[in-house]
């Protein structure tokens, strides 16, 4: 068991998220940065769907009633444990007792924290994760509060072995990554279905343009700030499908990508989609960041989650081994 002990707003219990029930009008919820989730479920052993916590607004502080092997990964933070400082993309072992504290990230926009045997919530729909507005998941459908007790499963591989390693982040382990200009984020995307509607101005400005997320900006989706994208004339559509990373133009002209909580349909007119690859550095991106687009095709979209994979299952190698010794 952990119990929290300061927990701002926002801050839920996160899987990889619950597929398959779009078409009962749920959302897929889960991590934001499912790359960090992962990390850190590899660095234990654990499932990389076993359930962590998402911490995005700070300080976060709880205390841990048993032994218990962790590993804090997503954005460049310092945190301290029993007074002692605790590296980001690490794991070590908590002692009954030990209180947790964590705070702002320098760079990035949510940590994570993974257990040894991870978050045992019950499933809803397949999945542990928090589904906010449904008010199911997680504990209890909602956000974690100071005196919340989580209880953490059991572990085999956290019982023994080593717990005191870390591993690079992506964003330096994985070539060509990190963006030329650190003060823009380049994100790639695909044309969408309804990217021909807009005009030729348009689209070239959906390029150029330079957009910050606004600080209307959630777990639902990011609102685009910088410029509008305007159709010539008013288009009625029907509500279609969409996923995480569509980028949907409502009539203000100012772009919202869906999120990991994103709505199941809507019914505004699509411009592109982001790559499955850089879904994670997206997750990682705080309001007032600046993005830039651009555009690669479906093969390579495909092609970019290669270095992504294989850097998760080297990572889960290399824990293997270091917890075998």
């Amino acid at each position: 068991m952990i119990e929290i002990l300061t927990s701002p707003a926002f801050n839920t219990i996160q899987d990889l998220g619950r597929h398959g029930a779009r078409r009962f009008g749920v959302s897929t919820s889960g991590a934001m940065d499912p790359v960090a989730l992962a990390a850190g479920n590899a660095l234990l052993g654990n499932d990389d769907n076993a359930a962590g916590i998402e911490i995005q607004t700070f300080p976060f502080r709880l205390r841990f009633s048993a032994d218990t092997a962790f590993a804090l990964t997503g954005a460049d933070h310092d945190a301290t444990l029993a007074g002692s400082a605790v590296r980001p993309w690490w794991c070590t072992r908590a002692k009954a007792g030990d209180v947790l504290a964590i705070t702002a990230p320098r760079r990035g926009a949510r940590v994570y924290m993974t257990f040894g045997g991870g978050i045992d919530v019950p499933r809803v729909l397949g999945s542990r994760s928090t589904h906010l507005r449904g008010g199911f998941g997680g504990l209890e459908g909602r956000t974690l509060q100071a005196g919340d007790v989580v209880p953490i499963g059991n572990s085999p591989s956290s019982s023994d072995g080593r717990f005191d390693f870390g591993v690079a982040p992506p964003d330096v382990a994985i070539a060509g990554i990190a963006s030329a200009d650190d003060r823009v984020l380049r994100i790639r995307v695909m044309r969408a279905g309804e990217y021909d509607l807009f005009s030729e101005a348009m689209q070239a400005s959906f390029w150029t343009t330079r957009w910050k997320i606004s600080a209307r900006s959630d777990r639902g989706g990011y609102r685009l700030s910088g410029g509008k994208l305007i159709l010539d004339a008013p288009v009625e559509m029907r509500s279609h499908g969409v996923v995480a990373g569509v980028v949907q133009v409502p009539p203000s002209g100012e772009p919202i990508i869906q999120m990991s909580d994103a709505n199941t349909a809507g019914g505004y007119p699509k411009m592109a989609a982001v790559i499955q690859a850089d879904l994670w550095r997206l997750g990682q991106a705080a309001p007032g960041s600046v993005i830039a687009f651009s555009e690669v095709s479906y093969q390579d979209a495909v092609a970019a989650m290669a270095p992504v994979n294989d850097y998760l299952a080297k990572l889960r190698a290399t824990a293997d081994l270091y917890r075998a010794l």
